[in-house]
């Protein structure tokens, strides 16, 4: 069982029920918070529903659901989830903005996913503040919401009492990044790897975004990305992959960037932790080897690099990792 650092002062999740319900942007916060882990102990969250209306409600793919709760449950609440709305143009009830209002100024943590920026965008809190939606609604949360300073790129924001996140999936990222804040690294890469995703993915919606150029840098880039992989263990300068791309550097920069949603150097870095973690799994190499094979150079490069991304050292990841295979 992975040592907790610490659990929230009010473990309640709420989230907001309504017509429309975005199903799995809903599920991504009830599998985080709702599902049972006793192997934690005592302390994990508590997750309930409640919504405006009392009556059942129509969700998406033909579901119909009841909340247990009216909103007078968002005043209990330690955290509050709006897992998107019913659309960019659908008004938010008074009665919504309201509690979410209250709730935020008794303490709540409010969390939206996806077009839930729209809801939050409703209550005012976010004027002034950093925020992310779905990059499709980027453009419409800025019009409606000058004052919010929107930015389309990143997987999710964190301003403390107040989180958004990207479409759908990212709803996820910004749970776990939640889960980190609350209980520590080590309880978050646990329940991650409970859930088969990665306890944090870089890179922002940029990779995602539809744009003519991209297809012809992934086309173009291809071949360079793996190479880039089986040559891992050697010094790639900006300058040696732009010449290995037959671009200059300044081209070279912004085709990448466009392709994968990152710097070359950000790539590499995650590219050889992520090597570095299946070396660490399924070898018996030090570290000191293990930094060599994945082009870090020295221990210390690939401790700082592999603490930073994945929330352990190399030795503690490879001891909990063993640990876990044995049960």
């Amino acid at each position: 069982m992975p040592r907790r650092s610490k659990a929230p002062s009010n473990p309640l999740v709420v989230a907001l029920a309504y017509d429309g319900l975005c199903a799995f942007e809903f599920s991504c916060a009830a599998e985080v918070f709702g599902l049972a882990r006793p192997e934690l102990g005592a302390g994990w969250y508590r997750f309930e529903t409640c919504a405006a209306e009392r009556r059942p409600l129509r969700g998406q793919y033909g579901l119909r659901l009841s909340a247990m709760h009216g909103l007078e449950r968002l005043r209990r609440a330690g955290t509050i989830v709006i897992p998107g709305w019913k659309g960019v143009e659908v008004p938010v009830p008074a009665r919504i903005v309201d509690a979410l209002r209250d709730a935020h100024a008794r303490g709540a943590r409010l969390l939206s996913i996806c077009s839930g920026a729209f809801v939050l965008g409703a209550t005012g809190l976010l004027d002034g503040r950093r925020a992310t939606t779905h990059w499709r609604y980027a453009d419409a949360l800025r019009r409606r919401y000058p004052r919010i300073e929107v930015d389309p790129d990143v997987l999710y924001i964190d301003e403390g009492a107040l989180l958004t996140s990207a479409g759908s999936a990212a709803g996820l990222d910004l749970c776990l990044h939640l889960v980190r804040r609350d209980w520590g690294a080590r309880v978050a890469n646990h329940v991650a790897r409970r859930l088969v995703i990665p306890p944090h993915r870089d890179g922002g919606q940029a990779q995602y975004v539809e744009r003519p150029v991209e297809a012809v840098d992934r086309h173009a880039l291809s071949p360079l990305l793996d190479t880039m992989r089986r040559r891992l263990a050697e010094p790639l300068s900006i300058a040696r992959l732009a010449r290995m791309a037959s671009m200059s550097e300044r081209s070279f920069m912004r085709h990448f960037k466009a392709a994968t949603g990152l710097t070359p150097t950000d790539w590499l870095v995650r590219t050889r932790v992520e090597r570095a973690r299946e070396l660490l799994e399924d070898s018996r190499h030090s570290v000191e080897r293990i930094a060599d094979l994945t082009g870090f150079g020295t221990a210390t490069t690939l401790r700082h690099h592999f603490r930073r991304r994945v929330g352990a050292s190399p030795r503690a990841y490879r001891e909990r990792f063993a640990s876990e295979r044995r049960r």
